[in-house]
């Protein structure tokens, strides 16, 4: 059961100057109109922070430690949580944009964004949260206050922002709620879901898809909202670990807690399309990205190594294009998979498996997320060590991805 509490505020849809919200790089102006702040006692205008410290002045504030990081929608920007407040990045040119950090408590632990515009939902968390555990902030940058809250029983394990609609994400519950009036639409019984696992499509109007966890260990529950259907998928025989949605939501990328397999299905029919194989050893999937097009799929996990996986159909079409079957025939010639392809059904399927095209090597144990960059065949990579990296793979060749560049998002904005 929620409670609701809001006061006027503007419609998502209709965002001041986010009619660029799509668009890449420095046309994207919504982002810009966010204005820096920090929410401190000292109100003094004279003060000056660079000032030298006398003995009697208090020591140095430590790095905040870091709650929270998450991409935007269209994967342009993220933000990030801290144990002091929060702070939103731009990817590619890597800036900050804003930050916002509360003198008492500040600990949050989610930040959802909606695309480029100036709504924000905030669920405080850390040692000393901002706000309460059980509570969705929905924060307005242009007012600089919260204009709404969402009020529950037990901690809001995540959310998930559409123009239309705020979902939020309970232990065993999932609300759908009506963005511009706070309405409850929906209401969702999963398994435990500790992680907060749930994706929702990108599209307009009334066609979104939602996934969460079902009911049973390996089962995934598609909610189609156009249709108002429900499919039950039976993905994997462990529990869930982590799964991605295309932003149209016609296709599902899955991973288990064994983390050996990735699968993908198509939403509609819940027929498996694809499977491909991370690597033979257990490990824990931390999160699945699949590019704009479909065309290939990201994954990273506690083995420190990125890995990118070409796709052989995507959301829109299931047939390729000349130049990808190109590219998919120079792949296969040199792909670990290929020589053994005569032996299938004779040799276990480890060996047949299809592996990775392209890979990145990080820090193993680190909590890694990735997505795909704006720029052409392109990965962005954000660690819970505060490491950005963004890198680039050959899609014929494949191979070990190339560094482009790499920053720390928790220095101050000095340095950037």
């Amino acid at each position: 059961m929620a409670t609701v509490s809001s006061s006027p505020w503007p419609n998502p849809n209709t965002p001041p100057s986010d009619s660029d919200s799509h668009h890449r790089g420095d046309d994207a102006e919504p982002l810009d109109s966010f204005s820096s702040m920090t929410l401190t006692s000292s109100e003094d205008p004279n003060h000056n922070s660079d000032q030298i410290q006398t003995p009697s002045s208090p020591p140095a504030t430590p790095p905040p430690s870091l709650l929270h990081l998450s991409f935007n929608q269209d994967h342009a920007c993220f933000a990030v949580g801290t144990s002091r407040g929060f702070r939103i990045l731009n990817c590619d040119p890597f800036r900050e944009i804003f930050r916002r950090d509360f003198d008492r408590g500040g600990g949050v632990a989610v930040v959802e964004m909606l695309f480029r515009c100036n709504i924000l939902a905030i669920v405080g968390g850390g040692p000393d949260p901002q706000y309460p555990p059980s509570k969705v902030m929905i924060w307005d940058d242009h007012q600089s206050r919260c204009i709404g809250e969402l009020s529950f029983r037990s901690d809001v394990r995540s959310v998930r922002l559409r123009r239309d609609r705020i979902v939020v994400v309970l232990e065993q519950k999932i609300f759908v709620y009506n963005f511009v009036d706070l309405k409850l639409m929906h209401q969702i019984e999963t398994i435990a879901n500790p992680k907060g696992l749930c994706a929702v499509s990108q599209g307009g109007g009334g066609s979104m898809v939602l996934v969460c966890p079902g009911l049973q260990k390996g089962q995934v529950r598609i909610e189609h909202y156009a249709s108002k259907r429900t499919k039950f998928v039976m993905a994997h025989d462990s529990r869930i670990a982590c799964f991605a949605l295309t932003q149209d939501g016609g296709l599902l990328a899955t991973a288990s807690s064994k983390g050996t397999l990735v699968r993908v299905f198509n939403t509609v029919d819940g027929t498996l399309r694809q499977e491909v194989r991370r690597g033979a050893d257990r490990a824990e999937i931390y999160s699945l990205a699949f590019s704009s097009n479909a065309e290939w799929l990201a994954v990273s996990s506690d083995k420190g190594t990125v890995h990118v996986f070409g796709l052989k159909v995507n959301s829109g079409s299931q047939v390729k294009d000349t130049p990808r079957i190109a590219a998919e025939l120079t792949r296969s010639s040199s792909s670990p998979s290929s020589s053994l392809s005569l032996f299938k059904g004779v040799l276990p399927k480890y060996f047949s498996s299809e592996w990775s095209v392209a890979q990145f090597r990080l820090v193993e144990g680190t909590q890694y997320i990735v997505a795909f960059g704006h720029q052409k065949n392109t990965v962005v990579i954000l660690g819970m060590d505060g490491s950005f990296y963004r890198c680039q793979f050959d899609p014929v060749n494949g191979g070990e991805m190339s560094q482009l560049e790499y920053h720390n998002c928790l220095k101050p904005p000095s340095v950037f």
